[in-house]
């Protein structure tokens, strides 16, 4: 038997809104993140898809997540957008976020949106790709779960803290870059525990400090930054943004987004929005040389040409899930609490 099934967007979509709503999340926050957990996988970030529901459902269940939290917007200033994500799914807050963000951009030339007490929002390129499609240039920075130690310490201070960064381009899919500031998202080293298999040497720290390919020491231990001390002066970049700019939990204060136990994450979300000053089209204009010379160079790739390959067969062809993650699906969907 295959280790995989093939689902169509669609049907991937529907499986887990009724996992959701079977487990007593209502009907938005299940659609909007069923959206986001299906869009993830159809660019290959598998671990921030099916492999998260059944925590999700887990902490809405026990309570570490509000499912039916109510998303507030104030605006401090003209083009400043503070969203309290009340301890509820990350999507349905970045989505009203972005959409007023959008709307303020527009107007006003810029938005920063500060979003705090939130939880695990998946794949940022999703987001940030929304505003670039409205013609706006977006970055996104994310705080987590402590996961990081300073460089040359060994206690983790830092999450994974990613960065994403999206532009619109000409007569084609926007530019989006979205990196992890650890060598790898620790959601892919979850999912090695979860499948019981061992990470590649490189990618985690034990507890004491020691390279391990074990899944489980590591998520005991530290993640690997990129660039070593540069990686770890991002992720504090990154915290002060996310975290202490949106008033949420420092990574080291924020709850598990795995465990079902204890208080929920809190941690923040922080997007600024630009819209072009002489516009989108002169903008595109300007870009599209210097995306060229990429493109045209010997031995080089433009960043995110993979993710657009993944999302064009996911469309044609749907996307392959483990079987173990579709039947616990398929059990939460018939679930009646």
């Amino acid at each position: 038997m295959s280790e995989t099934e093939t689902l169509s967007l669609r049907d991937a979509r529907d499986l887990l809104f009724r996992a959701f709503t079977a487990n007593g999340v209502p009907e938005a926050a299940a659609r909007s993140t069923a959206d986001a957990l299906v869009a993830a996988e159809a660019e290959g970030q598998v671990g921030h898809g099916f492999s998260r529901l059944e925590d999700y459902v887990a902490q809405a269940r026990s309570g570490k997540i509000v499912a039916g939290a109510e998303v507030t917007i104030t605006r401090p200033a003209p083009t400043t957008l503070l969203v309290d994500a009340g301890h509820g799914f990350a999507y349905p807050a970045l989505e009203r976020a972005i959409d007023e963000g959008i709307a303020v951009a527009q107007e006003l030339g810029t938005a920063a949106i500060a979003v705090t007490r939130s939880h695990h929002c998946g794949a940022l390129s999703i987001h940030v790709e929304r505003a670039a499609k409205a013609g706006l240039v977006a970055m996104m920075v994310v705080n987590a779960p402590a996961a990081i130690a300073p460089w040359g310490g060994k206690s983790p201070l830092f999450g994974t803290n990613p960065i994403a960064f999206a532009t619109p381009r000409a007569g084609t899919a926007p530019l989006v870059i979205d990196l992890s500031l650890s060598k790898v998202a620790r959601g892919k080293v979850m999912n090695a525990k979860k499948a019981g298999k061992p990470i590649p040497k490189g990618w985690a720290l034990d507890a004491a400090g020691n390279p391990t390919t074990d899944a489980e020491a590591a998520l005991g231990g530290t993640m690997v930054p990129i660039g070593e001390a540069k990686g770890t002066a991002l992720a504090l970049m990154v915290e002060i943004l996310s975290a202490v700019m949106t008033g949420a939990a420092l990574s080291t204060e924020a709850g598990s987004f795995f465990s079902a136990d204890g208080p929920p994450p809190g941690v923040g979300q922080f997007l600024a929005l630009w819209r072009p000053p002489e516009g989108a089209e002169a903008f595109t204009a300007r870009l599209a040389p210097l995306l060229a010379q990429i493109e045209t160079m010997e031995g080089a790739r433009l960043p995110g040409t993979r993710r657009l390959a993944a999302l064009d067969a996911a469309q044609a062809h749907g996307i392959a899930v483990p079987r173990a993650y579709l039947d616990g699906a398929r059990r939460l969907a018939a679930t009646h609490p």
